[in-house]
């Protein structure tokens, strides 16, 4: 879970990065990333 948690919070990092550097492509891959960590986590947590 800390695993999982720390990569959502980088992926976050690097969304604000590239939107704030207008570089639209990279951060709906990074916005993506972090949807699928939340997931993760979601279901880390469920089970």
């Amino acid at each position: 879970m800390k695993n999982l948690t720390k990569q959502y919070e980088i992926a976050k990092r690097n969304a604000n990065k590239f939107m704030k550097a207008g570089l639209i492509p990279q951060y709906f891959e990074a916005l993506l990333e972090m949807n699928k960590y939340k997931r993760l986590m979601t279901a880390v947590v469920a089970n």
